[in-house]
């Protein structure tokens, strides 16, 4: 996964990359909320979900200690980060930002 991971984050300019577990409320709770980020920005952004329960080492590099966590990679950097369950408007606002 690592270097599709790498391939991934340097594939679009926007990536904003969610970091959740399947047993997670708050990541259920994110999960239509990206969705809608996505159907308003389209193309802008390109949104990566990685379940942290089987992706341990990535998870791991990027020192995701609870989830969710949300990554914006921006042309393969790291620009941002979150952990939590952040509104819509909130989320558009920090990749409208960067």
């Amino acid at each position: 996964m690592k270097s599709s991971f790498n391939n991934i984050i340097n594939s679009e300019p926007c990536v904003l990359v969610d970091f959740f577990a399947d047993w997670c409320g708050p990541c259920k709770t994110l999960s239509p909320i990206l969705k809608d980020v996505k159907k308003e920005l389209g193309d802008t952004v390109k949104i990566v979900k990685i379940n942290v329960d089987k992706n341990e080492l990535l998870a791991a590099k990027y020192q995701v200690r609870g989830v969710p966590t949300m990554l914006l990679f921006k042309n393969g950097n790291q620009v941002w980060r979150q952990s939590g369950v952040l509104q819509k408007n909130d989320i558009i606002a920090v990749i409208n930002s960067n």
